[in-house]
């Protein structure tokens, strides 16, 4: 009973995300919602709303209790790791000109929505807050990680580290938490009726960027997902969430702090992945396939880990 108790617990958690996302799905097939709208929605999300709901979340955060350097060290040194391990896959199993979008889509996450919208559907205002911050590091990491991916795997491609550098620092996300942080420190209030305008705008967050994520599934891509995109998928989704977060309890964390980084080392690939493989010259098509199943098989491998854990005390 116990056991069932907790699975009913789980569900309660990851269903609303991933109903939503299936709700943009249907959305979309039934022509109520386009293209156009997906990428205005999108941009809408990245540089605005989402901005806000980091920002909100950090300044109504308790820092003591929520900034942990040693939490984004390990996170950091994990998602390294976790890089290296595609990169080394990749290199004894995957084509020459597959291998950059192969090791993409098996290490990056898509933590801003999916990993996000899980850690404050558990966690409340501290997963947003944690999550926001760890979404700095993500943002480094796997913008770093993937131009270095594609760009060694591809002829004649040059990288620019001067406009990535800088596409980095001007990211809305970093600057929402480098504006935060002070406000959050300084301990200064902003008026109520600032902090309920920006309520009701970052509310629009995470709803309209999972009905985008759904939008954007393709059933057909799936259905030609080869045997590349689903060993890509299968890294993403199982073996690199299970060392990750393994590493993570054997660094000592547990508790709430082990259940976000769970959460975010087992988001399904980001759709920026498509994005950046396609100006870089990346198979675009694979990076598109594998995008399309972890997405769909993210409710199933995000529900039991969360289960699993809980179930072992863990979280």
């Amino acid at each position: 009973m116990e056991a069932l108790a907790t699975f009913q617990a789980t569900l309660e958690i990851t269903l609303p995300v991933f109903a939503m996302v299936f709700i943009g799905l249907g959305l979309k097939r039934a022509r109520w919602i386009d293209s156009a709208f997906v990428t205005t929605a999108s941009q809408l999300v990245f540089k605005a709303t989402l901005p806000t709901l980091i920002f909100l979340s950090i300044i109504r955060a308790d820092l003591e209790a929520t900034l942990n350097p040693r939490m984004l060290g390990v996170f950091a040194l994990a998602t390294l790791g976790s890089f290296l391990l595609a990169w080394g896959w990749a290199w004894l199993r995957v084509p020459l000109t597959d291998r950059g979008s192969y090791i993409q889509g098996a290490f990056r996450g898509n933590c801003g929505i999916v990993g996000l919208a899980l850690a404050a559907g558990m966690y409340g205002d501290y997963g947003l807050s944690a999550g926001g911050l760890l979404l700095g590091v993500v943002i480094l990491t796997y913008n770093a990680f993937s131009v270095i991916a594609l760009a060694t795997h591809q002829e004649g491609v040059t990288t620019d580290w001067r406009q990535m550098l800088m596409q980095i620092v001007r990211n809305p996300l970093i600057l929402a938490v480098v504006l935060a942080m002070p406000v959050a420190l300084s301990g200064l209030g902003l008026p109520d009726w600032v902090i309920t305008s920006g309520e009701y705008f970052a509310s629009l967050t995470l709803p309209l960027a999972l009905i985008c994520v759904g939008a954007t599934l393709s059933l057909e891509a799936i259905r030609r997902s080869g045997g590349l995109a689903a060993g890509a998928s299968m890294m993403k989704m199982v073996t690199i969430p299970v060392l990750a977060t393994t590493t993570a309890w054997l660094a000592g964390f547990e508790g709430r702090e082990l259940g976000v980084m769970f959460l975010f080392f087992a988001s399904p690939t980001a759709a920026a992945a498509f994005v950046m493989a396609k100006a870089m010259g990346g198979n675009a098509v694979l990076t598109a396939n594998i995008i399309a199943l972890t997405t769909l098989i993210a409710s199933v491998t995000i529900t039991l880990g969360v289960f699993g854990l809980q179930m072992a005390g863990l979280i």
